[in-house]
């Protein structure tokens, strides 16, 4: 067979990891044909691609980033995108097309496959955890020891200075990493974006902290957190191209807040996109490894529609329509159980 591979959305550890599975089992046990598609859909509509062999993938596996380059959008966000994708796969010979991607990707891989009959194959990628259908996906372990690291580094200079460390970590929608980083690191307080913080509540707790004695504080921050209504003024809200709010600075808002009602010395970290970068960690590459397997295995099989998921340890099929227009938020029960015992 010949088949087609894509990464979009944003870039995150393990896709290479995922590819170089996919093409060692691919041209190894079933004799095909892989073909990369470069920086995503706009690869496909301009038909820009590259072969991928075993040779072309070796030294991947630890790698971080994507070898395909990747970019948001959509073959929907024109009018005759979807004609470009269609024409440019029956042109190139492509039999299957595996699209390596989150939310907005996954979703456009489904609706290609249930409106248009076009044979595609999900495998879910984010550092966010958010993909509803599985158990979890790859880049989270390294985003969270990243951000792990970063908090423990924190600890002791917010002790050596008496200070409070405000660190915002990524999570547009949901608080996978800030919840486990800040489980992993030892925080003080954590705030996600599915729970509305109240920031006297917060100052009450810091401020209780250090009547204890306590002088030093990390609170970890989702970059999508928001305060109660009416609890905390923020600025007026930036929308991207795509239409997705602008975050960032939520922590500096929060930090600025801080030091004005307790008059403790606060600092901001904001980790950024560092958390997307460098080599994943070794449950990361496993896990890549499985789902690159997993996913050209569905190739041949004509599980056209499906993605690739983790259920327990087992790496299962489930149905692209599981994952569209949804968000897999943080377990309540997981967050409150935690933070009453541990947040404090």
């Amino acid at each position: 067979m010949r088949v087609g591979i894509l990464t979009g959305g944003g870039d995150c550890p393990g896709l290479n990891a995922v590819i170089r599975a996919a093409v060692r089992k691919g041209e190894r046990a079933y004799g095909d044909e892989l073909i990369g598609f470069l920086d995503a859909w706009d690869g496909v509509r301009d038909r820009r691609t590259t072969p991928l062999t075993v040779e072309s993938m070796r030294g991947m596996l630890p790698r971080g980033g994507t070898v395909l380059g990747t970019r948001r959008g959509s073959p929907f966000d024109t009018p005759d995108g979807v004609d470009q994708v269609k024409q440019t796969l029956h042109d190139l010979g492509i039999d299957a097309l595996m699209v390596i991607g989150g939310n907005g990707s996954l979703s456009i891989a489904c609706r290609l496959h249930s409106d248009h009959g076009l044979p595609v194959i999900g495998v879910p990628k984010t550092i966010d955890n958010d993909i509803e259908g599985t158990d979890l996906t790859f880049g989270f372990t390294t985003a969270v020891q990243i951000a792990t690291d970063a908090i423990d580094r924190l600890h002791t200079t917010a002790e050596s200075h008496d200070r409070v460390m405000v660190v915002e970590v990524m999570g547009r929608h949901t608080g996978w990493i800030a919840t486990h980083a800040g489980i992993a690191g030892g925080a003080t307080a954590v705030l996600i974006p599915e729970i509305p913080f109240d920031i006297d509540e917060l100052c009450a707790r810091l401020t209780r902290r250090h009547d204890r004695g306590r002088f030093a504080s990390i609170v970890v921050v989702a970059e999508g957190a928001e305060p109660e209504p009416g609890t905390l003024e923020m600025e007026e809200k930036i929308y991207d191209r795509f239409g997705h709010v602008v975050l960032g600075g939520v922590a500096t808002r929060i930090a600025t807040t801080i030091a004005q009602r307790t008059g403790f010395e606060t600092r901001v970290v904001q980790l950024g996109h560092v958390q997307r970068g460098g080599t994943p960690t070794a449950f990361d590459r496993v896990l890549s490894t499985r789902f690159g397997v997993a996913a050209i295995d569905a190739v041949h099989e004509q599980a056209w529609g499906k993605m690739v998921v983790l259920r327990g340890d087992k790496i299962e099929l489930e149905d692209l329509t599981v994952a569209v227009g949804k968000t897999r938020t943080v377990d309540r029960e997981l967050f409150d159980n935690v933070a009453s015992h541990f947040f404090a």
